[in-house]
């Protein structure tokens, strides 16, 4: 009974009436209150940086515990420089438990500790703005030049295809495409602006052989199926046919540099429609890892023959981009790297072993 009482009443977060400052400086104090459940908990440890502090409990009867339901407990720890991480042991008549990001238990696993930076600034302007989300793909075809054509190329082991406007989502909806794209964001600023949007804020956009593009296949390049196709050819895949090599059509639109520079240029000028409007845009970075199809490691093999590409690390043992991923093995078409949560079509990048990847990421920025 305790336990469940309990589990339902405590509360922490990182708000300021919970953590004061939110984000403190190095050496600052920071105030930390946790919320219990009433003459549930005999006493609580605060657990910062390692350090146990004994908390105090609040007597008074506060604006925020007026209705004297909850029991609050108070105390300060001293920011160091870097990563703070706290959590909470409460001792009660019955049980000992923990609380941290995860909840309440009887436990504890200090991977899911509280955690602040010290010093981590975010910026004014982003406080109470109103931001939009927009996922391209999904939101309006001002340019069905650029659409994804069915048969284009294949991707997790299917044929992509075109999706009419109105027909529903499918099952596996990630190789369907809509034709949303950045003219159609462009067309629709002005209504943005009229529902009084302050900031935009777009899913991923760089090229990348899926609808949400979180696996990015070219860091370097908007997506010419969201921006500008300048030069193209006919060649889609024949059925059955899921070699990557064959899909010409999709091999010229996301490698001709005509295509990629124009699409960079639609980007730029929708930055700059948007900003003559107040509005600012943000978009989604992933940087963890890539896609199978990205051109430093081009398992697909899409830039092997394009014209100005370096051979991917798949491709060549001897790849300038080889120590961007971690293979087990020092051969050319090596397919044991490491991956995403093991997922081979998401080669995770190798921050840890290349200050080359580091400082191609931070040029990209």
């Amino acid at each position: 009974m305790g336990y469940d009482l309990l589990e339902s009443a405590i509360f922490h977060d990182g708000t300021s009436e919970f953590r004061d400052p939110m984000v403190p400086k190095a050496g600052e104090s920071v105030k930390i209150t946790l919320r219990t459940a009433k003459d549930v908990v005999r006493s609580t440890v605060l657990i910062a940086n390692g350090k146990e502090i004994p908390m105090k409990k609040l007597t008074k009867v506060s604006e925020r515990n007026k209705t004297n339901r909850f029991d609050y407990f108070e105390e300060k720890f001293i920011a160091i420089d870097g990563i703070n991480d706290y959590y909470f042991k409460l001792e009660c008549d019955e049980f000992t438990a923990f609380y941290d990001v995860l909840g309440l238990s009887t436990g504890h696993d200090s991977n899911y500790n509280f955690k602040v930076t010290s010093g981590y600034d975010t910026p004014d302007w982003a406080k109470g703005v109103v931001m939009y989300q927009i996922f391209v793909d999904r939101f309006y075809n001002g340019d069905p030049s650029n659409d994804v054509v069915d048969d284009e190329y294949a991707y997790v082991g299917e044929h992509v295809s075109h999706a009419n406007w109105e027909d529903g989502i499918a099952d596996v909806d990630i190789r369907r495409f809509y034709g949303g794209d950045l003219q159609g964001v462009i067309d629709k600023l002005d209504y943005l602006q009229k529902l009084g949007i302050e900031a935009l804020y777009l899913n991923p956009i760089f090229v990348s052989p899926s609808n949400h593009k979180y696996d990015i296949q070219d860091y370097d390049h908007i997506d010419p199926h969201f921006g500008v196709i300048v030069n193209d050819v006919d060649d889609v895949l024949s059925e059955y046919d899921n070699d990557n090599t064959h899909a010409k059509k999709y091999i010229k639109r996301v490698t001709d540099k005509e295509n990629l520079e124009a699409s960079n240029k639609l980007f730029a000028r929708l930055v700059e429609e948007a900003h003559s409007r107040n509005i600012r845009v943000i978009i989604d970075g992933v940087f963890n890892h890539c896609g199978s199809f990205n051109k430093w490691i081009d398992r697909e093999m899409i830039y092997k023959d394009a014209e100005g590409f370096e051979p991917g690390a798949y491709v060549s043992k001897d790849s300038p981009y080889r120590n961007f991923f971690k293979f087990a093995d020092n051969t050319d078409y090596c397919r044991n790297y490491e991956g995403w949560w093991g997922y081979d079509t998401l080669p995770k990048l190798n921050f840890e072993d290349s200050k080359e990847l580091y400082d191609y990421i931070l040029r990209i920025g």
